[in-house]
């Protein structure tokens, strides 16, 4: 059931399928194709951003939009200040604004040099350990979940304009100073072509609180692209459910599986679907953890500051609390939470070019459906009816799925393995670089082109990869033009 639903698409969108020279069934191509984000997608344009609302964004939600995106990119500062709507930065905190890190909506950046630290990417930290129910992971004991590299000491706000920076002493000192060492690698074509890849090594400096120690577990992230979250919030669960193949019945060699997440407002275990590793329940829970964990940001959801109980000092800080005791009140919080809910996809390019549909029947040969599901249909939803009941064309399953040992971090998440990571929706893929710049693939940003990202798959990737390897130079060219244009 599971290779039907896939390979010729759900019954109710009328997808027929046709049959290449290699015998392997491909769906016939549907002008639906060409708009992503179904009603909600807008035009690629000359200024491409993930910016922009959904185009079907009734008149009357635009002021709140565009209140939330002002939201999203005010810089906060630190308590106490004459205002009480900007204040409560950090104490520790790795960004000033939530777009900071997802510039005009889109990726991350990672260094390309050792010599400058990461600052729009983040680590994820953890202890081997039983995590709780309500966290997935055990936090180190005075790092926490995550690394802040920056803070609200006067000695690290005045680095970079004081020569003798290093005699300040910090009152709450930055947690480290993160930077990459590049391993480089060759990937050998059957064919003769090689492709150069990189893997990241961290390296921790200035480290505020003491060593890490022999047993943390560390995981460098890079801020995704933020279009479409509010499609893939209304996808009903049973069409996800679907395509669970946990004990891999029809032994395809691919079993992915939901990863079962606490959802703090509803106070209970559900299906995760946000998140590198599936580890969010909502895209509230996103955006609040976002504020808390990247911004130092309290909400009701996430009540305290980001310090471990052994950071006295940022446990003692000044907050910008307000009558709710948190610095983003509800309404606020909403708002930015709309922002997100409503940003709108972008059509396509080069939809009816020859080579992307040659590449179109390569994806499908290659099996690379099989984890990206092309298409759902979002359900009907009487509180967002402009994202309900809408054909989407996101390229994912929802599904964490064992990436293999080379794309490991290592670090469990729920009910996620260190080697599982969520299938990364790939509409907009294409126009990554042209949105802000970042050429950063992958959970990690090590890959810099769709083809390196494509050749680190392993795990139950790597039979698809392993076809893919296979394919005449003109063949690979075509699927990664494919990929480009969606």
């Amino acid at each position: 059931m599971r290779n039907l639903l896939i390979i010729c698409g759900f019954l109710l969108l009328g997808t027929a399928c046709s049959t290449d020279k290699n015998n392997k069934e491909v769906p016939t191509v549907q002008p639906a194709e060409r708009k992503p984000g179904g009603d909600t997608t807008v035009s690629a344009g000359s200024h491409i951003s993930f910016e922009r609302p959904a185009a079907n964004l009734p008149v009357e939600l635009k002021p709140d939009f565009h209140a939330g995106k002002a939201l999203a990119n005010q810089p906060w500062v630190k308590a106490p200040t004459i205002t009480t709507m900007r204040d409560g930065l950090g104490p520790l905190y790795n960004a000033r604004t939530c777009l900071m890190c997802h510039i005009k909506g889109g990726k991350g950046f990672v260094p390309d040099s050792g010599d400058i630290p990461v600052l729009s990417s983040l680590v994820r930290l953890s202890i081997p350990g039983n995590a709780s129910e309500h966290e997935g992971v055990v936090p180190h004991p005075v790092y926490g979940d995550q690394v802040q590299g920056q803070s609200t000491s006067l000695a690290h706000q005045l680095r970079h304009s004081q020569k003798d920076n290093d005699k300040l002493t910090h009152d709450i000192a930055p947690e480290a100073h993160v930077f990459i060492d590049w391993q480089i690698s060759e990937f050998h074509y059957p064919d003769g072509n090689r492709v150069t890849l990189r893997k990241p090594q961290l390296r921790f400096e200035k480290l505020g609180y003491g060593e890490l120690g022999d047993n943390a577990m560390t995981s460098l992230r890079v801020a995704p692209a933020i279009h479409g979250m509010g499609l893939l919030e209304l996808i009903p669960q049973q069409d996800i459910d679907a395509l669970v193949d946990e004990d891999d019945s029809n032994k395809d060699g691919i079993s992915g599986r939901v990863n079962y997440v606490w959802d703090i407002e509803k106070k209970q275990t559900v299906a995760g679907r946000f998140g590198l590793k599936s580890n969010k329940a909502s895209i509230k829970m996103q955006v609040a953890g976002a504020f808390n964990g990247d911004v130092g940001i309290s909400t009701t959801l996430f009540p305290n500051q980001p310090c471990s109980p052994e950071q006295s000092a940022c446990l003692n800080a000044p907050t910008g609390n307000d009558v709710q005791n948190v610095e983003l009140a509800d309404d606020l919080l909403d708002l930015v939470v709309n922002f997100n809910r409503n940003l709108a996809p972008v059509a396509r390019r080069n939809a009816n070019d020859p080579q992307v549909l040659q590449g179109r029947t390569h994806f499908y040969q290659a099996g690379c459906h099989q984890c990206h599901n092309p298409s759902f249909v979002t359900a009907e939803s009487e509180e967002r009816p402009h994202l309900g009941e809408q054909t989407i064309w996101p390229y994912t399953d929802l599904l964490i799925h064992d990436m293999g040992p080379e794309l490991a971090d290592g670090r469990p998440d729920f009910e996620a393995s260190g080697s599982e990571w969520r299938t990364a929706p790939l509409w907009g893929v294409g126009v990554l670089e042209q949105v802000n710049g970042s050429k950063a693939l992958l959970h990690d940003g090590r890959a810099q082109t769709i083809e390196e990202a494509i050749l680190w798959h392993g795990g139950e990737a790597e039979t698809a990869k392993s076809r893919l390897v296979q394919f005449e130079e003109a063949q690979r060219e075509a699927l990664i033009a494919f990929v480009k244009s969606l």
